[in-house]
């Protein structure tokens, strides 16, 4: 069995998306092994993103991730990575190949150096158990 972090960024909390985010990984059969809602420091989101820093967008997207709570979760299931990147979809909305109209992104944009902030983070990989 692989697992997988997923994290409801702020904008998704905010938007009352929570549930309806669990229902889809839920009836896709992933069991959530894990949940946690916080707020995030300014120093866990810079080592977080730390992968990232160099990018012109580092500083608005630190500011974006400690802007409101987010909802952490562990999610386990056979395949749970590869489904998981199709129910969340590209990192970057505009290459998004199925529009999906609901949790992909938010508007108006994180910035004017990003077309659109994202709503949900996943680990780049899984975790066998």
């Amino acid at each position: 069995m692989e697992q997988t972090y997923i994290m409801i960024k702020p904008d998704g909390v905010q938007r009352g998306l929570v549930g309806q985010i669990i229902q889809r990984f839920e009836t896709k059969g992933f069991f959530l092994r894990g949940m946690k809602m916080m707020s995030v420091e300014k120093a866990h989101a810079e080592k977080h993103y730390a992968d990232l820093s160099s990018k012109p967008f580092f500083g608005d997207l630190v500011d974006y991730m400690c802007s409101g709570p987010v909802v952490c979760m562990v999610w386990e299931g056979k395949e749970v990575v590869k489904t998981g990147r199709k129910i969340i979809g590209a990192t970057n909305p505009l290459y998004v190949q199925e529009p999906r109209a609901d949790a992909s992104c938010s508007v108006p944009p994180l910035s004017r150096s990003r077309s659109a902030a994202n709503m949900l983070f996943r680990s780049r990989a899984a975790t066998r158990r």
